[in-house]
């Protein structure tokens, strides 16, 4: 009997022992969060699978880091709307420049400093893809190319020369492995530019081993809307090579004497002078308004060659500084390791478990495109250009651009909120700063490298200042804030007439940001300015047309617009039709509810506009997750008495319109909204009116997620969120508890979220009613 007890102890422990080994070997066999991101996603503009104009993801695959000014990445096409220099797409990559816009349409602009490595022939123009061996571009194959978080690599076939990009915050490496060439060269295009080209460039060589210089970026030189969007930059670089400057030399070409937008350059007459560029050998210094540089040599069968490269949108000496802090060093793989641990822990802010590897890929990958903008724009000493074009250093704050507004309020923002406090800190900031250097006194709509674009419509800064504000985060200048944001909503809305003359998107859109003022005015005590907004914030009523039962727009007479039904693009909407638009009033639900005759004729308009919506979510009439306008129409289930739509919706949405290649976004990245929109509604939280404080409860993806919380904002330390019985069957709640109590509403706060605890939640096969 005593034997039989101690074999039975002794199965146990060994037992036990065997669980905990088990355990213990998943856990060191667990795929890193970081090693499921893949820079592809996305990566195409235009393909075999275009169904509209507006195209795919269109971000870029090569080496960035967190917010960081750099992005070194390959680039495919100079011209068309390809905003991020790179389709997968295209058979034939230019080179790889250091600076890169991430997923927006309106021909985009950077993709400057173009640096190819070539053999063989000396090519001054970039050729074109049909005919790559009458310029410097080359062939590639997909075979070929890797994508990592912060590391890139190819090999370009018409050469054989294996190129490795990766990154630092202000500066980029490259790595070429060249075959055996007495003939070898590294060129640099100094007047590429997306969408148009650099008007004067600067080249100096500083030793055998440094050049250093500039490329002027006006508006006259098209880039971010072919010049309509005003950007207005010099990129600044200092550069080195691990092999010494022997046989180099500066081309220039003498262009022909035409604007310098896109459409002229990319004619055959400007090419030509492109092609015939004079060469200068041995020159060491020259100004000119389209310059390249070379650096000829000869090099063994798998030789290594490697260039760096310091970027500064300020001077020189900034990139250079910028350089000597990031990559001191020769070492590409220590980059490549730290670049490597920087998204490991920018990502770590939030980890999930539960799902698929295929889920996971599209979860870490959404949330790696969070992280590129609004990017640093200030150099390591805190220097940045204002919008007054002097220079300005900054101790409290990274000065950041590019923010695409009409976008990202709507959950790229609210994200941020909750995982990077201080970086909205910072982008308030920023935003801030624009209006008081640039004169105007109210806030830009879309901004890059400073220019007020003034692209799309609203006024989203308004929002994300009311939303930060209402959520705690508060390190600026608030009275500034305010001020500003009150001169922003006058500027640009609805005005005398109540509505925007033929307009239906202003219109709403302009509602909005009113009621986004007034409930920053009612926190901050100025009741009057208060009531006199949020009545404001109720006109978009004025367009509600009986006739058609929908927002119709009319002309400032009064008289309403043709009317051609509510599926049809245009009349009087932007990247939408009235059916799409007419949904935007989320910061008066019910007063929606009782224009379209109650909750239920509500919640049916809802019904239909779902079931009329194609299986792959691509470009359509009806919920177009391609585009944003709709973007938080799925969490209205919620307000309709149907939460189990807004779970089944959203879930149908995560799974048919995102993917793992390229094609994995189904419509624009737009700077990170997109992927956003993803990352929250997975996690199974989604705002539908920013500064209202509340996000939307949905079905997650995932099965246990965990948001650590920073502690300089939170009291919490993590939020977790867990789906009891999760599956892609079992997508329905059952029951929800918050720290251990039964929690009975569709929505939770972003205090509730932010003081830490639990939401768990029990899943099923059918809806709960």
């Amino acid at each position: 009997m005593n034997y039989r007890k101690k074999q039975r102890k002794w199965l146990v422990t060994l037992s036990a022992l065997v669980m905990v080994s088990c355990a213990s070997s998943q856990i060191k066999n667990e795929k890193p969060a970081v090693d499921y991101i893949n820079p592809i996603i996305g990566a195409i503009s235009y393909g075999k699978m275009s169904k509209d104009a507006h195209g795919f993801g269109k971000t870029f695959p090569g080496a960035a880091t967190p917010f960081g000014l750099v992005q070194l990445s390959p680039d495919t096409f100079t011209g068309g709307d390809n905003g991020s220099g790179y389709s997968y797409e295209h058979p034939t990559i230019e080179g790889f420049s250091f600076t890169h816009m991430s997923g927006v349409g309106w021909f985009g602009d950077l993709g400057n400093f173009l640096v190819t490595p070539t053999t063989g022939k000396l090519h001054t123009n970039r050729g074109v893809p049909e005919n790559p061996e009458e310029g410097y571009r080359s062939r590639y194959s997909h075979d070929t190319e890797i994508t990592q978080a912060g590391y890139y690599a190819v090999t370009l076939e018409d050469y054989k020369v294996r190129t490795e990009l990766t990154a630092a915050p202000r500066a980029g490496i490259i790595r070429f492995t060249y075959p055996e060439n007495k003939e070898s060269r590294i060129q640099i295009d100094l007047a590429r530019r997306v969408a148009g080209t650099s008007t004067e460039q600067y080249i100096k060589v500083v030793d055998d081993y440094t050049i250093k210089g500039w490329m002027k970026c006006p508006p006259e030189g098209g880039g971010w809307g072919a010049g309509e969007g005003k950007a207005d930059y010099v990129v600044y670089f200092y550069c080195q090579f691990s092999k010494p400057l022997k046989d180099y030399g500066i081309w220039s070409a003498t262009i022909p004497d035409v604007p310098r937008k896109m459409r002229f350059i990319a004619k055959d007459d400007y090419q030509l002078a492109v092609k015939n560029a004079a060469i200068f050998k041995g020159k060491k210094e020259m100004q000119g308004k389209h310059l390249g540089f070379y650096t000829n040599f000869s090099t063994k069968e798998g030789e290594q060659v490697l260039m760096k490269s310091g970027i500064s949108f300020v001077n020189i000496e900034g990139a250079k500084a910028n350089l000597e802090h990031d990559i001191k060093h020769w070492d590409f793989d220590k980059t490549k390791k730290e670049a490597r641990e920087l998204w490991s822990k920018a990502i770590s802010n939030i980890s999930v478990s539960g799902g698929t590897d295929a889920e996971k890929t599209v979860f870490y990958t959404s949330l790696y495109h969070t992280l590129i903008d609004p990017r640093a724009f200030s150099d390591v000493n805190g220097n940045y250009i204002g919008a007054d074009k002097k220079i300005h250093q900054t101790k409290d704050f990274t000065y950041r651009t590019i923010f695409s507004g009409w976008d990202v309020f709507r959950s790229q923002f609210p994200l941020q909120t909750i995982i990077n406090p201080s970086l909205v800190n910072d982008e308030i900031n920023s935003l801030l700063q624009m209006a008081e250097w640039s004169g105007r006194g109210y806030l830009p709509r879309w901004e890059m490298l400073n220019s007020y674009s003034g692209v799309m419509l609203g006024n989203p800064a308004v929002s994300v200042i009311n939303d930060a504000y209402q959520k705690g985060i508060r390190n600026y200048d608030i009275d500034k804030a305010f001020e500003y944001a009150k001169n922003t909503v006058d500027n640009t809305g609805n005005g005398t007439l109540g509505y925007f003359n033929k307009h239906i998107s202003k219109t709403l859109e302009y509602a909005y940001s009113d009621w986004a003022l007034a409930t920053m005015a009612k926190s901050l005590g100025k009741d009057a300015i208060a009531e006199e907004y949020f009545k404001k914030s109720k006109n978009y009523k004025n367009i509600w047309n009986e006739e058609v039962n929908w927002f119709r727009a009319k002309d400032s007479a009064g008289v309403w617009m043709e009317w051609k039904g509510k599926t049809v693009h245009g009349q009087g909407c932007i990247e939408s039709n009235p059916f799409q638009q007419g949904w935007f009033v989320p910061h008066d639900i019910e007063g929606l509810k009782t224009l379209m005759g109650g909750e239920k004729a509500f919640r049916n308009e809802l019904i239909s506009f779902f079931e009329n919506t194609p299986e792959d979510f691509l470009w359509n009439n009806y919920y177009n997750h391609a585009n944003e306008p709709v973007h938080h129409v799925p969490f209205l289930f919620n307000e309709a008495s149907a939460p189990h739509l807004t779970q089944k919706y959203t879930r149908k949405i995560c799974d048919k319109a995102y993917g793992t290649d390229a094609y994995g976004l189904c419509g624009n990245e737009d700077v990170g909204q997109m992927s956003a929109w993803y990352v929250l509604a997975s996690i199974g939280i989604h705002p539908i009116n920013p500064g209202d404080n509340k996000y939307q409860i949905t079905s997650p993806v995932f099965s246990e997620i965990e948001i650590k919380l920073d502690p300089s904002y939170y009291k919490g330390k993590t939020f977790k969120i867990k789906a009891k019985n999760n599956s892609k069957e079992n997508i329905y709640i059952q029951s929800m508890k918050l720290n251990g109590k039964p929690f009975n509403r569709y929505w939770i706060t972003h205090q509730e979220i932010t003081q830490g605890g639990v939401l768990e939640m029990e899943m099923g096969s059918q809806p709960h009613h």
